[in-house]
């Protein structure tokens, strides 16, 4: 990527009225946890590749879309109050027919009113299953050091492994290939013993978006993908999740 470009796609980015409006709704309804839904669209406007996806509000429409998708699907709960929907049975994976997603339907929202039953419930998620290896983006900001991105071994052994590398933002291309080489997983997305192989340059693309993107908006105090999926067909993020400080938003808006 040229600087030219570069800073054209920065300029777009920074200028770009979908995250404005979300962000700006946010802030004023002092929510500093984006939703779902909201996550995801945020990152796709920075050209993150997201699997397909549909929020329902009903058993029967979470069928019609998952025969629409073809199965198997992945149900998962929509709430502005569940961060961790895996630990609650929030999440359905591998659903095969119209009959196991009735069932898991049911399933996600007996126990999400078991175990959060003040939680606001937008919906159910409908997605389209996507298998590969799993990586990990992410952004952290520190006190004093200001934002760093990670990179790694993502799903839900992040936290177990910790086989992530970290840069303070802004990064450039070098740092970009230099983080996919710190990884002692590596040759997991490298193709090892017939597994999807990640390109390179589209892993590089990401971590050079996603840094520009916290250039630009530095209300952002965290967020992650995860997981981004490596699969035959490419990247694939699957899960997202954004922050914002609504402070710093508060100390630098816009008169």
């Amino acid at each position: 990527m040229s600087e030219n470009t570069a800073e054209l796609e920065a300029n777009k980015m920074s200028e770009n009225p979908v995250i404005q409006k979300i962000f700006e709704k946010a802030i004023k309804n002092q929510e500093p946890f984006l939703g779902y839904e909201e996550s995801r669209r945020v990152l796709a406007e920075i050209g993150i590749p997201f699997n397909k996806t549909k929020l329902v509000t009903s058993e029967d429409e979470a069928v019609k879309v998952a025969e629409e998708f073809g199965f198997p699907v992945v149900f998962k709960v929509v709430s502005p109050d569940i961060s961790h929907k895996t630990e609650i049975g929030g999440v359905k994976v591998g659903i095969q027919n119209p009959e196991e997603a009735r069932a898991a339907y049911k399933s996600i929202m007996e126990s999400v009113k078991k175990h959060k039953p003040n939680a606001r419930i937008e919906g159910i998620m409908v997605e389209e299953q996507v298998s590969g290896s799993e990586l990990f983006v992410g952004v952290t900001k520190d006190p004093q050091f200001g934002h760093m991105i990670g990179f790694g071994m993502g799903g839900i052994f992040v936290e177990v492994y910790k086989d992530v590398t970290f840069r303070l933002i802004p990064i450039g291309v070098s740092d970009a290939y230099e983080m996919l080489q710190e990884i002692r997983g590596k040759k997991i997305y490298e193709g090892y013993r017939g597994r999807p192989k990640a390109d390179p340059k589209e892993l590089v693309k990401v971590l050079l978006s996603v840094s520009q993107f916290i250039e630009n908006y530095p209300m952002v105090k965290e967020m992650d993908i995860n997981p981004l999926m490596v699969t035959f067909d490419g990247i694939k993020a699957i899960d997202a999740r954004i922050i914002l400080d609504l402070e710093y938003a508060e100390k630098n808006k816009k008169d």
